[in-house]
């Protein structure tokens, strides 16, 4: 993706719980300013109704759709439909802000390299939807989070950026709670800054490599 320097890249935000990363990107760029920024949440979409992230889209006053897998007759046309509720918006990156649903083909299709995601790990260890958990069943010294672009596999898109985070005896303790808790700190911060220079500098994907000016 080319940097957009003649305006701010537009984000489509995806949603499942309480979008917590979501109003992230929202203190950011409020606190910045779009120019500043170089990116503005254009729409919010999510997977089921009545979540805290939707709220949170309205306050901001910022329009929003909701696609149900239970509403489409298979996950392939629900994907068709996401796809296209996405697109409506015209983004240039989607952005996966605790969106807890896997995308197949088609909306890969159209925003393949575009749709960027978060993991709770640091990839390629512990894909899938434990990561805190496997990790620390491990025994790791150090885990922490992911930014990278989604694929068609789980959690094996290029990496974009990683954070680390120290593992403590405590969090075996509380059944990883607490480290849980301070990976999505780090996670938050990670994934503004990255969306960030994505949309200010540009990017492109060689191999398994993302290149950022």
């Amino acid at each position: 993706m080319a940097a957009h320097r003649n305006r701010p890249a537009r984000l489509v935000v995806l949603v499942s719980g309480s979008g917590t990363n979501l109003q992230a990107l929202l203190d950011e760029i409020a606190a910045h300013g779009v120019d500043a920024y170089g990116a503005e949440v254009v729409a919010v979409g999510a997977d089921r109704g009545g979540i805290a992230a939707l709220d949170r889209a309205e306050r901001a006053g910022l329009p929003s759709f909701v696609c149900r897998v239970r509403d489409h007759a298979d996950r392939d046309a629900w994907d068709r439909a996401l796809a296209e509720e996405t697109a409506a918006h015209d983004p240039d990156l989607v952005v996966s802000a605790g969106f807890m649903k896997i995308v197949g083909p088609a909306f890969l299709a159209r925003f393949g390299g575009l749709f960027v995601n978060t993991h709770p790990a640091l990839l390629p260890s512990f894909p899938g939807a434990h990561g805190v958990r496997d990790a620390l069943e491990y025994g790791v010294k150090v885990t922490g989070c992911t930014v990278h672009f989604v694929d068609d596999g789980v959690d094996t898109g290029p990496i974009i950026a990683q954070g680390v985070v120290e593992v403590t005896e405590e969090d075996h303790a509380d059944g990883g709670a607490a480290l849980h808790e301070r990976i999505k700190e780090v996670e938050r911060r990670l994934l503004v800054e990255v969306v960030g220079r994505l949309a200010r500098d540009g990017y492109r994907i060689k191999g398994r490599k993302v290149l950022i000016p």
